[in-house]
């Protein structure tokens, strides 16, 4: 049975439905949806020529230039490619940027192959906006509770532990930090990570219906990734759950994240590189913050990651870092975190230790909160 072409957005992101992209590379890497594979008609250097003639000459024109630019060879390729991916998806559809001429193209080339694939209307377009709509329609009606604690308190990892929330950071691949950024700073485009979080909240909204959501409290920034301005004034102003942590334990979670953890993965990506790549990652961090810490304070805290990360290295132990921490978040982090909750005002529902803070939120996970 033929299957249809169609525009049920709706349908298409909450099965995850593998999409086949026709677009010119530089398209899909400027924006693209998840479970999308890029197949293009044109390469870059054609989809541009064919613009030009499209934009002076007309759509004839254009068309023709494009047949004449797909020669035999590379008909060939696109269509081993495009089939490839239809028996590995017989369920997906394909889009171009509105759903126009590249699509029908498609869709006539594999035709004449005997083979029939639904396109999505509208394509790119259509569905980017759908998304930054649906996204909306998720911030205003999902209720939010943000999970609030000093840093080092080990937000994420309790975050993780809970039935429904978001984790932000792990969307844009950025802890949220002066320390943040990844080993590959991998960031997704702005556009990426919008699309995957209106996807996640409009499942959410589909298939947990009246439930809340826990976010971690995060600045506007994360990374190069802006939390859109209608969601950041949601999260500010939402109840908050507080999660203690001793200052001991925070300094060890912190160590573990930034350093324990995080060094070999330095090891294994820069090889004899490793070294300076993981000291310029410390201490060039350290130094983005020079101003707000003071000239001296900084001084001191450098000293200490400077000893710190040569026992590191020579030695593959950690524990020398507690003390540069410790300054850290006695100094710098926690009286600007204080500082900032009251600036903001707003309820704290519940404070307390990571056990109780888990049996809290599974006891409220349907409560809109007030």
């Amino acid at each position: 049975m033929t299957r249809q072409d169609t525009d049920n957005y709706q349908y298409l992101f909450l099965n995850d439905i593998p999409l086949m992209d026709v677009r010119a590379p530089i398209e899909f890497v400027n924006g693209a949806f998840p479970n999308s594979l890029n197949i293009p008609l044109l390469d870059d250097k054609q989809r541009q020529t064919v613009g030009t003639q499209y934009k002076q000459h007309g759509q004839d024109v254009a068309i023709a230039l494009g047949l004449e630019l797909a020669t035999p060879e590379i008909r060939k390729q696109r269509l081993q490619q495009w089939k490839e991916f239809i028996n590995n998806y017989p369920e997906g559809y394909l889009y171009c940027f509105r759903g126009g001429l590249r699509s029908r193209t498609t869709q006539k080339w594999l035709k004449q192959q005997g083979i029939e694939y639904p396109l999505i209307h509208g394509g790119y377009k259509a569905m980017r906006s759908y998304l930054l709509q649906q996204l909306e329609i998720s911030i205003q009606q999902i209720p939010f509770f943000i999970l609030c604690g000093l840093t080092g308190s080990g937000k994420t990892i309790v975050l993780r532990k809970t039935s429904h929330y978001i984790d932000l950071e792990d969307l844009a691949h950025h802890r949220g930090s002066a320390f943040g950024r990844n080993v590959l700073d991998s960031q997704p485009t702005q556009i990426n990570w919008e699309n995957q979080l209106s996807i996640f909240c409009l499942k959410h909204r589909f298939y947990n219906p009246g439930s809340s959501i826990l976010l971690e409290d995060e600045g506007r920034l994360l990374g190069r990734i802006v939390l859109p301005k209608s969601l950041y004034t949601k999260m500010e102003y939402s109840p908050r759950i507080f999660l203690e942590r001793d200052l001991e334990d925070r300094v060890h979670i912190i160590r573990k994240d930034y350093i324990t953890d995080n060094w070999p993965l330095y090891q294994q990506q820069y090889l004899d590189q490793a070294e300076n790549k993981f000291n310029s990652y410390v201490l060039n961090n350290l130094f983005r913050i020079k101003n707000r810490l003071g000239g001296l304070l900084h001084q001191l805290i450098k000293s200490s990651f400077e000893e710190a990360l040569q026992h590191l290295f020579e030695t593959g132990e950690s524990h020398l870092f507690d003390d540069g921490i410790r300054l850290l978040l006695e100094n710098y982090y926690d009286p600007m975190y204080h500082y900032q909750l009251q600036k903001k005002a707003v309820k704290i529902s519940f404070k307390g230790p990571e056990p109780e803070i888990l049996s809290w939120v599974d006891s409220h996970s349907s409560l809109i909160p007030s």
